[in-house]
């Protein structure tokens, strides 16, 4: 199988690439550069330009590309970034696989849990209706540019992907030294709903994605969302260190700025993965003890 990925560099698409190719199959990423090496694709997404050619007879594409949400406070410019390095990247690519004489069977295009906005205790599944905010809007957007792949007749699957759990990069990586430390807790109030998954899941669900039938919304988050409270229950004791004291929502919000802050570790997402559920994918990690047992190692020694 020959697949096609943007974002190959990053922390999931480039786990994406070490397990495609473990299993055999062909990764090509598409690259930003001039001269693209063997088995690699040129794009400029900013610039408009695509080598679309070189994506005749591909088999599937995986579209991961898109500036860091939380690598930098939000000014006017960094939110112009990450929403047009999403859309103008998505709609480059959709548009260039609805043009192939030969299109590949199937368009999975990242997205992300803030379509549904923040939703308390609701439990959210992929019929749930989109919410308000940024992110939101970043989200309606970026899923509304894969449409020419779709109309095409592409089979398209948007990832509405939750909390990656990795130390190699992301949100755990960042949470890691407070909490070895010791002076790790809740933010707020900790009652705030986080969806969550493990990196071996969420690449294991795109390799099924692929192979499987569904299209539209999936939401790539394991079946037992959690607290940030519970969270942090289950951190401190996978890394034998107390979680008592919470953590003073002033730090975050100073690096950070309010509104991404609060954003990040605030805003409540029970959201469940029905789609996925559904077509009869079975978690490796289906519980954040057993993800964080798993993806940590001897971290927590």
């Amino acid at each position: 199988m020959k697949v096609a990925i943007t974002g190959s560099s990053g922390l999931i698409g480039s786990s994406l690439v070490g397990a495609l190719r473990g299993a055999g199959h062909t990764a090509i990423p598409l690259v930003r550069h001039d001269h693209p090496g063997a088995g690699e694709v040129a794009w400029d997404p900013a610039a408009g330009t695509i080598d679309a050619a070189a994506l005749e007879g591909v088999d599937a594409v995986v579209n991961l590309a898109g500036a860091g949400i939380g690598d930098a406070r939000w000014t006017d410019e960094r939110k112009r970034e990450i929403l047009d390095s999403r859309v103008q990247g998505t709609t480059l690519l959709a548009e260039a696989l609805a043009g192939l004489d030969r299109k590949p069977r199937v368009l999975l295009s990242a997205s992300g849990i803030d379509y549904y906005g923040d939703t308390g205790d609701a439990v959210i599944t992929e019929e749930s209706p989109p919410g308000s905010g940024f992110l939101t809007d970043v989200c309606l957007q970026w899923e509304g540019a894969a449409a020419p792949a779709q109309e095409a007749g592409i089979r398209t699957v948007l990832l509405r992907t939750g909390i990656v759990q990795t130390p190699d990069g992301g949100a755990l990586a960042k949470t890691l030294t407070p909490f070895k430390l010791g002076i790790g807790g809740r933010f707020g109030s900790g009652d705030q709903w986080w969806s969550w998954i493990s990196i071996d899941d969420h690449v294991r669900a795109m390799l099924h994605l692929i192979e499987s039938d569904v299209s539209g919304p999936a939401n790539l988050t394991a079946p037992n969302p959690v607290t940030n409270l519970q969270y942090t229950k289950a951190l401190g004791r996978e890394l034998g260190r107390p979680t008592l004291l919470p953590i003073p929502m002033a730090g975050p919000r100073l690096l950070l700025g309010r509104e991404l802050a609060d954003t990040l570790l605030l805003a409540s997402h029970r959201v469940v993965p029905s789609a996925l559920e559904a077509s009869g994918f079975e978690f490796r990690h289906p519980t954040i003890e057993q993800c964080l047992a798993a993806v940590l190692g001897d971290e927590a020694a």
